[in-house]
């Protein structure tokens, strides 16, 4: 299935009570015509509480980080599970990223589905239907490649069992993770560990070893010095590979790290991979980027330790309406957490739209305390202007958790108008 085509049909899907904040008398239209009628956010009927894709802000992030990563020689597999948007790979992959990076086997049907053609797992894959349905991908089209990780001699021996099982044609490619140090997430912790499970995978003819990769966000207590070191072991134990022979049978190395937080960092010690028996993929996934937020990446992004190297914009804001002002000091909007991200940082109030007027003026002397289910609490400091009818902006933290709550998401101008819908499919 072409990929621009399923795309293209999520513009005849038909606008209805499945999404949360669309104009009641839009009830039928396909999304297409509703984007076309370039509606106003705030006069066209939409329903709060709304989230807004900023135009602006993903047009400056998509063009910042495909400017980053052709500069520092990285290829780009953006983590897609921070949006599962298929609008956005297509314009990731059309600014030159070499695949979509996935999660889960979920993930990966959601991006086959709209064609993509190059897919990363982060995760060592062991279901054996997940792996029947790689292996019927794999075998049905010659142009699909999937790069797998795997971090123990178990998982080897499970996936090379299961792929057996379904008489695979193609060996899965696959690269050896690296943890990220004793106490973090998945990956063989030592270079033993590493070796073994390379043992593992040769002895296995369905599997393909072509390289090392790992995610750097996972250091214990993370700083440069301690990312660096890691990401030095990566590369170490790629060269030890290279060595050893362990690639003779691919075409190209896959080195690959980079979440959000540390791409700098990869970036660095990437430059420093001396020249191997083959060329080196150096894979970067960082996928927070495409909306940014406005809290926790803000604070993190290496475009803070590194300014000369440009910045992103946080492209999210929750509309939200007050509904209640039962004291002078505490006020209700009805935005909780079926709408907003909650699990590392609150929303922060923006900006406040008039109900009287429109007039739009800084939030200032708002904060949120809380999330109910439907109901965020805001403090209302001594002085500050807030009524009933009041439209909020609230910024947001962590991209992953704000797109898994809504399915079609308005892109909205600078000035209001919508011009475009982004779906998701968590």
């Amino acid at each position: 299935m072409a990929a621009d085509n399923a795309v293209a049909r999520l513009a005849h899907e038909r606008v209805d009570h499945r999404f949360k904040g669309l104009p009641p008398d839009a009830e039928g239209l396909t999304v297409g015509a509703l984007a076309a009628e370039r509606r106003s956010l705030f006069t066209g009927g939409f329903l709060t509480p709304v989230l807004t894709l900023s135009a602006e802000a993903l047009e400056h992030n998509l063009a910042q980080m495909e400017r980053y990563s052709t500069e520092h020689g990285l290829a780009f597999a953006p983590h897609g599970k921070t949006s599962m948007a298929p609008q956005l790979f297509e314009r990731q992959l059309e600014r030159g990223a070499w695949g979509i990076t996935a999660a889960t086997p979920a993930q990966m049907r959601v991006y086959r589905a709209f064609g993509i053609q190059r897919i990363f797992l982060g995760n060592q894959l062991v279901d054996p239907a997940a792996l029947r349905w790689l292996s019927g991908e794999l075998d049905a089209d010659p142009g699909f490649r999937c790069v797998v990780y795997a971090d123990s001699v178990r998982g080897v021996e499970l996936m090379d069992a299961a792929l057996r099982d379904a008489r695979a044609r193609r060996p899965v490619e696959v690269v050896i993770e690296l943890g990220a140090g004793d106490g973090a997430r998945t990956g063989a912790r030592t270079e033993a560990d590493c070796t073994a499970v390379a043992d593992a995978v040769a002895a296995a003819r369905t599997l393909r070893l072509v390289g090392v990769a790992g995610y750097e966000g996972e250091v214990p207590r993370p700083d440069s010095e301690r990312v660096t070191a890691w990401l030095r072991r990566l590369v170490a134990i790629t060269t030890a590979f290279d060595a050893e022979g362990r690639f003779a049978e691919v075409d190209e190395i896959v080195l690959s790290a980079g979440g959000s937080a540390w791409f700098d960092g990869v970036a660095e010690v990437f430059a420093e991979v001396p020249e191997l028996s083959r060329p080196v993929l150096k894979l970067l996934r960082s996928g927070a980027y495409v909306s940014h937020d406005d809290v926790h990446y803000r604070r993190l992004t290496p475009f803070n330790r590194v300014p000369e190297e440009g910045a992103l914009m946080p492209a999210f804001r929750l509309w939200a309406q007050v509904v209640s002002r039962p004291e002078p000091g505490q006020a209700f909007l009805n935005a909780g957490k079926r709408d907003a991200a909650y699990d590392l940082h609150l929303p922060v109030p923006q900006t406040v739209r008039s109900a009287r007027d429109g007039a739009e003026r800084p939030a200032d002397g708002l904060s949120v305390t809380g999330l109910s289910d439907q109901h965020a609490w805001v403090k209302v400091a001594d002085g500050a202007e807030l009524e009933v009818g009041d439209w909020v902006a609230l910024g947001l933290s962590h991209p992953c958790t704000v797109f898994d709550k809504w399915q079609l998401i308005p892109v909205v101008t600078e000035d209001g108008t919508v011009t475009d819908f982004v779906r998701t499919f968590f």
